[in-house]
């Protein structure tokens, strides 16, 4: 991987670690966002960090762009020495596959579609050479995910499952995006994961629905309490296939802040995982189940 720096405009610095999303990406660009966080550089306003990427907001004032550049630049060589390995959290999230209210939307907008015949999910099996759509719901919820960044609107997590790359799902996005997406859609573009934490336009194909809420600005939710946004970079989700009956309890205990999503706080190391990846997925859902 060759780092690519380039200025956006007077204020941002893009660094882009990779052109394609991979695990080791990820974890270079978390580090150098981390490196740049600690290094408290005079003039920094805003650490972005993305996919394989990360952005850095700054003022010109305090400190002169090209200043800026040699010291993140620097940064690098500091974070290429850090271990690929974290404490983070593993969650558990309802998913209720094939729900009604995303499907009545797929089908309202089937024209925007690359097979305007089926739904999303029986395109998605399809095009991964999947026998059914149970088979493709059950690989999407089988093995863990990484949350990789946090942003696009609002809390919305990009998640990337941690498989070995050929077994990797990859799914276009619509050909033109939807003017209608329902909020808490579990969607797929690509090869991430979304949950969409607000309603509105999208082009990722839809899956299903969680019940649990994800992004609450007035901070009433019982589990957002202590910050609005619930996902961040690191964290790793399974997802667990429910029913309708499921998904209107879940629902209710959020409304009424009796329920609490499953979480484990693991330790995750990138050699162990690319090592063992059966082994280390097989030790994190240990850990949630015993939470």
């Amino acid at each position: 991987m060759k780092t690519r720096y380039t200025f956006g405009g007077d204020e941002h610095i893009f660094v882009e670690v990779d052109e394609e999303m991979s695990l080791d990406a990820f974890f270079k660009s978390l580090t150098m966002s981390k490196a740049v966080q600690n290094a408290n550089l005079p003039g920094v306003i805003d650490i972005c960090p993305g996919n394989a990427s990360l952005q850095v907001r700054f003022d010109p004032e305090v400190t002169h762009p090209d200043t800026m550049m040699d010291a993140v630049k620097k940064l690098e060589v500091a974070a290429g020495a850090t271990p690929d390995r974290l404490t983070t959290r593993i969650i558990e999230v309802p998913v209720y596959y094939q729900d009604p209210w995303t499907q009545e939307t797929v089908m309202r907008f089937r024209e925007r579609h690359q097979d305007p015949s089926g739904t999303d999910l029986e395109y998605a099996a399809r095009i991964n050479g999947y026998d059914s759509v149970d088979d493709f719901i059950s690989a999407h919820h089988s093995a863990p995910w990484f949350v990789s960044m946090v942003g696009f609107v609002s809390g919305l997590p990009f998640l990337y499952q941690l498989v070995d790359r050929a077994d990797q799902i990859q799914v276009p996005k619509y050909l033109r995006p939807r003017t209608d997406t329902p909020k808490q859609t579990v969607g797929y573009g690509g090869c991430f994961t979304a949950i969409y934490s607000v309603r509105g336009a999208g082009g990722y194909q839809m899956f299903g629905i969680t019940p649990m809420t994800i992004y609450d600005p007035r901070q009433e939710v019982s589990y957002l309490k202590d910050f609005l946004v619930f996902f961040r970079p690191g964290d790793i989700v399974k997802f667990k296939p429910i029913d309708r009956m499921e998904y209107d309890r879940v629902l209710q205990g959020v409304e009424d802040g009796t329920w609490q999503p499953r979480i484990a706080e693991v330790e995750f190391d990138l050699d162990e995982f690319k090592a063992d990846i059966p082994g280390t997925n097989a030790k994190l859902m240990e850990a949630l189940n015993d939470a």
